[in-house]
């Protein structure tokens, strides 16, 4: 135990040592919640008036709250998942630079090094969406803030849940990659591609028929969806207050896709943490055992 923690160190070392990979990762998720706020902010609130009935008015600060909340969960599903491929990288410098074959020549297990690797990059990229999620909080402060101290709560645990998905996702990718060029290039189709297809710059809903059936298999969309309740809880529970119909709020939650389905059912929050849960067990799983497999690094 005591070389795992030494690995853990050295790797959360490296990667904050790294002042060019630490501050792009760390100003990363506030330039992307400031283009959210300049580009998304108008189509969300589009997407929003769509939603209500023809006659229907809505104040203008619960608008801003709904649209708040909206930009919030779409850059937290982002950010949690580039940022894991960012700090992820150090298993692939390793590599090139021969440092990993040296730690393989030593006495540790080749799955207590594929462990450290994983566990200090979950670390440093929750540290990292930690840090955003503040900035997201004062983000809905200004705007409109609508959450209780449990949404909140609920929040940062969807944001826990994320970074372990982004880190065992990064890590399965990662490990059969020989090269920073690689590495790079990766990170670049994932932080252009992630964003719509887990449903963070368009509603699924927005999508036909076909392609919405395939994006409920992507474990990504029910992530996005679990930030996107927990963001706008307390909007719903002040148009409640404020006697919308069932059916408008409704409309509104499968609009902006609180309200997923899998093949016309249903998806409950339960059912989202637990198709979470899986998934984040069968990539720990597929990378360690991708790990143990490879006979040279």
């Amino acid at each position: 135990m005591t070389g795992l923690g030494a690995l853990i160190k050295r790797n959360c070392k490296l990667f904050f040592r790294d002042k060019g990979m630490f501050f792009t990762s760390l100003i990363t998720p506030i330039i992307l919640l400031v283009l959210y706020a300049t580009f998304l902010a108008k189509a969300y609130k589009e997407s929003f008036a769509s939603a209500m009935p023809a006659g229907f008015t809505v104040e203008e600060a619960l608008i801003n709250g709904t649209v708040g909340g909206q930009l919030v969960s779409s850059l937290l599903a982002v950010c949690c998942v580039t940022v894991a491929f960012c700090s992820n990288l150090l298993m692939v410098q390793d590599k090139t630079s021969g440092a990993r074959r040296d730690l393989t020549m030593s006495p540790v297990k080749r799955s207590t090094l594929a462990f450290s690797y994983f566990a200090s990059s979950a670390l440093s990229t929750l540290l990292i969406c930690l840090v955003a999620l503040g900035a997201c909080l004062g983000y809905l402060a200004v705007t409109g803030w609508y959450l209780t101290v449990a949404d909140v709560l609920l929040l940062c645990l969807d944001v826990f849940v994320l970074v372990l998905f982004g880190t065992a996702l990064s890590s399965v990718i990662n490990c059969n990659l020989s090269t920073s060029g690689q590495g790079s290039a990766v990170g670049t189709v994932v932080s252009a591609g992630y964003g719509f297809i887990c449903g963070a710059y368009m509603p699924i809903s927005s999508f036909g028929k076909g392609l919405q059936k395939v994006l409920s298999f992507f474990p990504g969309t029910y992530g996005t969806a679990l930030l996107r309740n927990h963001a706008l809880n307390g909007v719903y529970a002040e148009m409640e207050k404020l006697c919308f119909p069932a059916e408008v709020v409704e409309g509104i939650k499968d609009s902006i896709d609180c309200n997923l389905y899998f093949y016309s059912e249903k998806v409950s929050i339960g059912a989202m943490y637990g198709v979470m849960t899986v998934s984040i067990a069968v990539l720990i799983g597929g990378y360690v055992l991708l790990s143990l497999l490879r006979k040279k690094d």
